[in-house]
């Protein structure tokens, strides 16, 4: 946790509550923090949404680049306030009481209602680290709740900073299991690896054996890392008449990395030159593509 994203949480509510439910907010800070129990705690989350409302937060770009500059792949935009107020509540907890902070994140996630569970998890990267942190994030994403697993996997650095490689080749496919999407995991292409690409085509297998669609975002994953076995999918993939499909599958092939297959991938991809074209100058993009499925699917 960093002291500068707490200060900017506290700052973008002060611009945006009204002068009452400010003091208010600051009032019930004072009693949490000087109760000898969590009773205060447990009342002043539960009274956050009702006092201070649940309109979305809205912050600007210029306090969206804030957020990032304080904790680098720090993304609050789809926050709202009473989300920001509860975890500000918290993040001054955990600087009071470090040590007990992750016995009191875990009964609160333990009780805690689905929003209250999304700001539990949204906050996770701001609060002080922790074995038991770590475990309730472990037990978030292995519920079936898309809401809660997003607000760990979404936007969000806290797992491309502090899971291995199989925990975060198990949280990726998870997102594909439960229709969920790639391009807001932080770290998406940074984090891609050799076994993660294994595991996603043999997804991808299933789920065509099974006559089932197969996400174009799935290929982000596997361009870097593809081998000959795989290359015969991004082939099948560029080769579709869907045009998302069509277009992963051909900045997949584009995006090749072994030597072993480059050539090969480069003989593919001159077979669409107006798709490559588009490619180079920047008109397809993995983040366009997940766009254009998201304007597909009505999202």
């Amino acid at each position: 946790m960093t002291s500068k994203a707490v200060d900017l949480l506290e700052q973008w509510l002060g611009h945006r509550l009204k002068d009452d439910h400010s003091s208010w907010l600051q009032s019930q800070l004072k009693k949490v923090l000087t109760s000898n129990s969590d009773r205060e705690l447990h009342i002043t989350l539960g009274l956050i949404p009702r006092k201070l409302g649940r309109e979305d937060l809205n912050l600007t770009h210029s306090e969206l680049t804030e957020a990032n500059n304080a904790i680098s792949g720090w993304n609050p935009g789809d926050w709202s306030i009473d989300c920001a107020a509860r975890i500000a509540v918290l993040c001054r907890l955990s600087e009071h009481d470090k040590e007990g902070f992750g016995d009191t994140i875990t009964d609160l996630c333990r009780n805690a209602d689905l929003a209250e569970s999304i700001a539990l998890y949204s906050g996770v990267a701001l609060f002080p680290d922790s074995e038991q942190l770590d475990q309730q994030v472990a037990e978030g994403l292995r519920t079936n709740m898309r809401a809660v697993f997003e607000a760990i996997a979404h936007n969000n650095p806290y797992p491309a900073n502090h899971f291995d490689e199989n925990r975060w080749n198990h949280m990726v496919l998870k997102a594909l299991f439960i229709d969920s999407t790639l391009a807001p995991i932080y770290g998406i292409d940074q984090r891609s690896n050799k076994e993660l690409a294994i595991i996603l085509c043999d997804y991808a297998h299933e789920r065509r054996a099974a006559g089932r669609p197969v996400t174009a975002e799935l290929w982000r994953c596997v361009g870097p890392h593809a081998t000959n076995a795989m290359i015969d999918d991004l082939q099948l993939t560029a080769g579709s008449t869907i045009a998302t499909e069509h277009q992963a599958g051909v900045l997949a092939l584009s995006q090749c990395k072994d030597p072993l297959v480059q050539q090969r991938a480069h003989e593919l991809t001159a077979s669409y030159p107006e798709t490559m074209a588009e490619i180079v100058n920047g008109t397809i993009t993995w983040d366009v593509i997940y766009q254009r499925q998201q304007h597909q699917s009505g999202n």
